[in-house]
């Protein structure tokens, strides 16, 4: 078993199984077989269950929000203004994307380019923004016709439990969609490495990514990587120094500065860099630590 621990009180808060190289196997096998099923449904059947997905996030919102706050430790208020809502934009972005016609085919010059489900889609996600990383590649794979077994990051598994039950909910059938609980080097390698998943998306660190390259490259797999990265927030001479400076750390103290987008290196210019440093200083020191549950913090 995993247990899950609260970052803020250090408790567990729950466990979840250990999957092992066998789950994963059986959850592709079972998306195998669901595959030719799922990519033979109409767009218009796809649209219906991505828009009951939008619909099923909505209508549990509040535990979606308070459910990520008590396993990472994001701010109640910053989940329910941002780590819920934005995965629903992007599941009603989704639904635009079906509405227009986008696997209708299209015509450059005297080539027909046609929009085709690649298969079985092995999906691993972290844990900083747990929701909209598992939406953003489990719903458009999902609404394209592929087939998805999920890994969640094992310290913020209990939101896609959630994400599984809506999915669920919303008519995806018994084997179109999978989770798989576990760890990076048990479930997350056998996924790469396995020989009937035709992709594999994963978000991480380079050095896990890394990994991820090079055990698909053994089955010659399409990967997609978003790994791991330093933001540059660059103040210009003729910036407001004190504006620039403050805003930017905000943009560092966001999500408890777990974010990939969190500008974390600030630039300024040389002959201003004390200035620059009294700034910052002072507004990192208006952060109080305090409960993320509270809507105060």
């Amino acid at each position: 078993m995993i247990e899950v621990v609260n970052p803020t009180t250090e408790e567990v808060v729950g466990t979840v199984r250990a999957g092992t190289a066998g789950d994963v196997d059986t959850a592709v096998t079972r998306a195998v077989a669901a595959f030719p099923g799922w990519a033979a449904t109409s767009v218009a059947d796809r649209l219906a269950v991505v828009r009951a997905v939008a619909d099923g996030l909505a209508a549990r919102a509040d535990e979606l929000a308070s459910t990520m706050t008590a396993e990472m430790g994001t701010p109640i208020t910053f989940a329910s203004k941002v780590q819920v809502p934005n995965p629903i934009g992007i599941v009603r972005g989704i639904e635009t994307t079906l509405s227009s016609g986008y696997f209708d085919g299209e015509e450059i010059g005297n080539s027909l380019v046609l929009r085709e489900p690649v298969g079985v889609v092995a999906a691993i996600t972290p844990w900083n923004f747990p929701l909209q990383q598992m939406v953003a590649k489990v719903v458009p794979a999902l609404a394209a016709g592929n087939t998805v077994v999920l890994k969640p990051s094992e310290l913020a598994p209990f939101t896609a439990d959630l994400l599984s039950e809506v999915l669920h909910g919303a008519g995806v059938p018994e084997g179109v969609f999978s989770l798989v609980h576990g760890t990076g080097p048990v479930v997350g390698e056998a996924l790469a490495a396995h020989p009937m998943v035709d992709m594999v998306s994963f978000t991480g660190s380079t050095r896990a990514g890394r990994r991820v390259s090079a055990l698909a490259a053994e089955t010659v797999k399409r990967v997609t990587l978003e790994l791991g990265g330093k933001s540059a927030n660059v103040v210009l001479d003729d910036a407001d120094l004190t504006r620039a400076v403050k805003i930017g750390v905000a943009n560092a103290f966001m999500n408890n500065g777990q974010a990939c987008s969190a500008w974390t290196r600030l630039l300024v210019p040389a002959d201003r860099h004390d200035e620059a440093l009294e700034v910052a200083a002072a507004a990192a020191a208006k952060y109080e630590p305090g409960d993320p549950a509270l809507t105060t913090t």
